[in-house]
């Protein structure tokens, strides 16, 4: 069986508090991005049970094999569940910690497809409740429709928002962004105006109030972060904004943009939504 891991972004995200668990509460609109994805292979071969051989391509991970969340998420599941002798390969294309959920999105659609070979399938509230286990974004990935995300953002409500037909540009620098530092020095604050509505006014008016409570504190460590939005609405962005705590800067456009010359040192995908 081979999946397509895809790409995610944040459509404003509202740091509301700090929780006694360490954690924190956010608001944010989670949307798919198609056209950006992993491939994941996964195949039963013959062999011992709760035994997995993986490999990887494609773009480097700087994880040891055994934090992979695809090999977490099999492991997971094997241990409370059983699972056959397994093969999976891995070819990466999302960057890793680029605030696009590559690594999340890869473990849920691992947990997926591992899942049918349980004689017994768990039910979707049991997988979600594994995947959140792997990283906050992850039971996004179970639904991966626009949905707009609570608590730690595994709380999902899903919402009528399309921008089929739209292009969008991920410009991604390969500066990493400390999310712990991100959150230590944020200033967490409940909107006046939740998400889900302001979501609904038009993608002209989102520049004005969906913002993301990250910009400022990453803003002001990587002026370049910031750099890169502001060129995004230079060349004839709706809407641009970072997803996650970066460092990917992403711009909506009601156009196929070119890329300019000044983001080809970078990583850039372009692409209709």
């Amino acid at each position: 069986m081979i999946v397509y891991p895809n790409a995610k972004v944040n459509i404003g995200l509202n740091i509301i508090s700090r929780r006694p668990d360490g954690y924190h509460d956010i608001e944010t609109l989670f949307y798919p991005v198609p056209g950006l994805f992993d491939i994941l292979e996964i195949i039963k071969v013959d062999g011992e049970n709760n035994t997995l051989e993986f490999s990887q391509s494609g773009l480097r991970i700087d994880v040891l094999q055994e934090n992979n969340l695809c090999v977490r998420a099999y492991h997971l599941l094997a241990k409370r569940y059983g699972l056959p002798h397994v093969k999976m390969h891995l070819h990466k294309s999302i960057p890793m910690g680029a605030g696009l959920g590559g690594g999340s999105a890869d473990a849920a659609f691992a947990l997926k497809e591992l899942n049918s070979f349980l004689v017994q399938p768990v039910i979707d509230q049991e997988l979600s409740s594994i995947a959140l286990e792997l990283g906050s974004d992850c039971p996004f990935f179970q639904i991966n429709q626009p949905a707009i995300g609570r608590g730690r953002g595994e709380l999902l409500e899903p919402i009528n928002i399309s921008l089929k037909g739209h292009w969008i540009m991920l410009v991604n620098p390969g500066i990493h962004v400390s999310t712990a530092t991100a959150y230590a020095e944020c200033s967490p604050k409940p909107w006046a105006i939740p998400i889900k509505e302001l979501a609904h006014k038009p993608l002209e008016e989102w520049k004005d109030c969906l913002m993301n409570d990250f910009e400022p504190t990453v803003f002001t460590h990587h002026p370049g972060i910031e750099l890169i939005k502001r060129n995004l609405y230079s060349i004839g962005a709706k809407y641009a904004a970072m997803s996650g705590s970066g460092s990917t800067v992403y711009g909506i456009f009601d156009f196929k943009p070119d890329i300019p010359q000044s983001f080809s040192r970078f990583f850039t995908f372009c692409g209709q939504l």
